[in-house]
């Protein structure tokens, strides 16, 4: 073992302390050259989330603070939408560079299904975090289940959104039509909370992390309950497919009795045609700023790697790829 004050050595000639500190801030200069020859990726960065009072809104903030904080030469603009369908939308037609959506509206997406004509040129970046699928009555009402729906006035979530899709889907399992079965409101979720609160409607759905702002101010007011879907997941698994699961909305998120409901993955999406250092840097940054991420919402520290670059059935995008093998052989 070398003594502590033995001059370090470089082949066989020994160097005094000065040298090498010299040496080292020659070469820490010339990395900050090469890091100045290499700038970041520039330009406006459009992030399509959802409406305020959800996890992709906040989410989406604070991914446009990460990106002024760590992506200096990007300019990020927070886009409040009706959510996933409107979101790949947006995505595709240039309106958007990146855009949240639940993995069942992205399906529908790449596979060129109802609403898409064709399969849509979508890639993903990551499986962010799972949705929730909250089926919200008044505290009083006399709803207890899907069933019981039948004549009331609901919103089955904003037009063009992820919820909207799932609750057909719902509706169609429990053989009821939307049109005819029930009066069929399309709120967003600040909108349905406000109405639900007035009596305007008698119960409202919504897809979304946990916990959701617009849904915890009513709980906290005890104004509501959340109906158990259990019944329904096989169903939808049977009929839609693997990308529902069975979830639980535990007591401690609401302080409303523990809820049995139906989950679905949500995955940052952008085009297949994103540039490749771009999108891996959109990737890298939600790992590396994930602190930052979570202050926005608690759902960002869900992200893992492990499962992140699981995004069936929408391919990864090439640069997301790009740092998944790097992270993984790091």
């Amino acid at each position: 073992m070398k003594r502590l004050l033995e001059p370090a050595r470089i082949g066989s000639r020994p160097y005094s302390r000065g040298f090498l500190a010299t040496l080292s801030a020659g070469a820490a200069l010339l990395v900050g050259l090469a890091a100045c020859s290499e700038p970041g990726p520039s330009g406006d960065l459009r992030i399509a989330t959802g409406g305020p009072g959800g996890v992709y809104f906040d989410y989406g903030h604070g991914m446009a603070d990460a990106v002024r904080a760590h992506l200096p030469d990007l300019s990020p603009e927070v886009l409040e939408t009706a959510a996933s369908l409107d979101n790949i939308r947006m995505v595709v037609g240039g309106d958007a560079e990146v855009a949240f959506s639940l993995a069942d509206s992205v399906s529908l997406a790449v596979n060129g299904d109802d609403p898409f004509g064709e399969p849509q040129p979508v890639r993903a970046l990551a499986r962010l975090y799972d949705n929730y699928v909250h089926f919200v009555v008044a505290a009083e009402s006399d709803i207890w289940s899907l069933d019981d729906l039948r004549g009331h006035p609901v919103s089955t979530g904003a037009a063009g959104s992820g919820t909207e899709v799932i609750v057909d889907r719902l509706l169609e399992v429990a053989a009821m039509d939307p049109a005819s079965d029930i009066m069929r409101h399309r709120l967003n979720i600040d909108e349905s909370a406000v109405a639900l609160a007035a009596g305007e409607i008698s119960a409202f759905f919504f897809s979304a992390g946990l916990p959701t702002a617009a849904i915890s101010e009513l709980a906290d007011a005890e104004r509501i309950r959340l109906i158990d879907l259990s019944e329904q997941v096989p169903q939808m698994r049977e009929r839609f497919g693997e990308l529902y699961s069975e979830r639980s909305i535990p007591r401690s998120m609401y302080g409303l009795e523990t809820t049995t409901t139906i989950g679905v993955p949500n995955y940052l999406v952008v085009r297949e045609d994103m540039d490749e250092s771009l999108a891996y840097e959109l990737t890298a940054l939600l790992f590396n700023a994930r602190d930052e991420l979570a202050r926005a919402h608690q759902e960002a520290r869900r992200l893992n790697l492990r499962a992140a670059f699981s995004t069936y059935p929408v391919e990864l995008h090439a640069g997301a790829i790009r740092y998944y093998r790097a992270a993984r052989s790091g």
